[in-house]
């Protein structure tokens, strides 16, 4: 920890040093030899306590970060009346602000022109770059891996886990010459600006995955899909029939098998049915074997709160009383018909608004295209193949936007260990800056 038992503005320059520098023991890891180790108070300003004046001022808190791009992106204009007792902390162009509470979460940004003269809540540590440190290096360096960690083994606390600004303001900082700074700076901003390049790309493949899922089984059951497929067979497409959902099906929840409460507390299995990112649990027994429609919400009750969706289920299986088990006929496929109900809006067949649902009869008058069963064979298969071509190249494009995550946390680690190739031995060495500066100090 720093040291020091004077007060302040009775040190002397050499004093000064000594109680910003960090021991040799006491340092984390090797740097260049022009480098050197300093606690907070080394190279950050004391923040600055300013209450807002005038009639409204623009208040910074936990909520107007974002914690993905590290930017402040929701300022909150508010009367200066109703300011909030915590609003405090003066913003200067150039300072970072640094979470206290949870770090790990990352809520970190860089105080640009627009959000200066701001005032922050006292939940943040505002780090205003001395003179010998360059305010995005200040920046970077309080979203590197290593000062995000160290920080983070400090945290105390059950329901809101946070550091306190001494824990900050003692933590030891690798400081390089001010022209290696800018060199630093400098390549970091090259290297994140060709990852986030890619990444814009990766990520408007996750984002763009629903669409293009919504537009394939768009095309399936408006007949474009296989125009060429009919060509090739001679098929009309006035071959498609339009039936109602009671036509094309047989309802089997009346031959559920309740359970007894016993019966409900000893289950030991539960069917982990097909294509599903839940279960279907606990309530009710059915035993038939085969393969069967489940119409209801996608999660573990199916109690139809959110948008319902279909799952095929085969042979026996738990499930609740929420979802409706559909048996197909002879003139239509369980494959077609369960992608065909994942592809229209069923929110209009629900009813009710304190626990909405969708009644067999609501679901009886859905209607549905019905081709030929060799058309509906083919569908299926197109839409089975260019799904899975789908996520394939969207659980690619996740692999990437991860492995940039990961790259930009390695570049940091790499760039406040003097790894990054740009260190000139021959620059002034950071601890004569660093006297300098503490000699100026009044």
């Amino acid at each position: 920890m720093a040291k020091g038992t004077k007060k302040k503005e009775t040190l002397t320059p050499e004093e000064k040093l000594q109680q910003a520098l960090v021991p040799v023991e006491e340092q984390p890891y090797p740097v260049p030899e022009n480098w050197c180790w300093v606690y907070g108070l080394g190279f950050l300003e004391q923040m600055e306590t300013k209450k807002p004046t005038g009639d409204y001022f623009k208040y910074i808190d936990i909520d107007a970060i974002d914690n993905k791009r590290q930017i402040v992106s929701k300022p909150k204009v508010l009367p200066v009346n109703e300011a909030p007792s915590r609003a405090s902390r003066y913003l200067h162009e150039g300072d970072t602000v640094f979470s206290m509470v949870r770090p790990y979460l990352k809520n970190i940004a860089y105080i640009d022109k627009s959000i200066a003269d701001s005032i922050a809540s006292t939940g943040f540590y505002v780090c205003t770059p001395r003179k010998n440190v360059n305010k995005r290096y200040c920046y970077f360096l309080m979203t590197s891996p290593y000062v995000i960690g160290g920080l983070n083994s400090f945290m105390k606390g059950d329901n809101s886990p946070s550091i306190r600004k001494e824990e900050l303001e003692h933590f030891p900082y690798p400081l390089s010459p001010l022209p290696e700074q800018q060199r630093i700076v400098a390549r970091i901003e090259s290297l994140f600006a060709k990852l986030d390049e890619v990444k814009e790309k990766a990520q408007a493949i996750v984002d763009g995955y629903e669409d293009r899922k919504a537009a394939i089984l768009h095309k399936a059951f408006t007949g474009e899909l296989t125009v060429k497929w009919r060509e090739e067979k001679g098929i009309d497409y006035n071959s498609w029939k339009k039936e109602q959902f009671a036509n094309v099906t047989i309802n089997l929840d009346h031959k559920r098998i309740p359970l007894s409460k016993a019966e409900r507390a000893n289950l030991t299995k539960i069917y982990d049915y097909y294509g599903a990112s839940g279960i279907i649990d606990k309530v009710d027994k059915f035993i038939f074997d085969g393969r069967y429609l489940l119409i209801g919400e996608d999660g573990a009750n199916l109690v139809m709160r959110s948008k319902p969706i279909a799952f095929i289920a085969e042979g026996k299986f738990w499930v609740n009383n929420h979802a409706h088990i559909i048996e197909t006929k002879s003139d239509i496929t369980i494959d077609f018909l369960c992608f065909f109900i994942n592809s229209i809006d069923l929110i209009p067949f629900v009813t009710g608004s304190a626990q909405p649902k969708m009644t067999q009869a609501k679901m009886n008058t859905i209607p549905v295209p019905v081709p030929t069963i060799q058309e509906q064979k083919r569908i299926v298969s197109l839409i089975s193949e260019t799904l899975n071509n789908e996520e394939t190249v969207k659980s690619i494009a996740q692999s990437v936007l991860d492995q940039i995550d990961t790259m930009k946390k390695s570049i940091l680690a790499r760039a406040f260990r003097g790894e990054l190739g740009t260190n000139d031995p021959a620059d002034e060495p950071a601890v004569e800056l660093l006297k300098k500066v503490l000699e100026e100090e009044k």
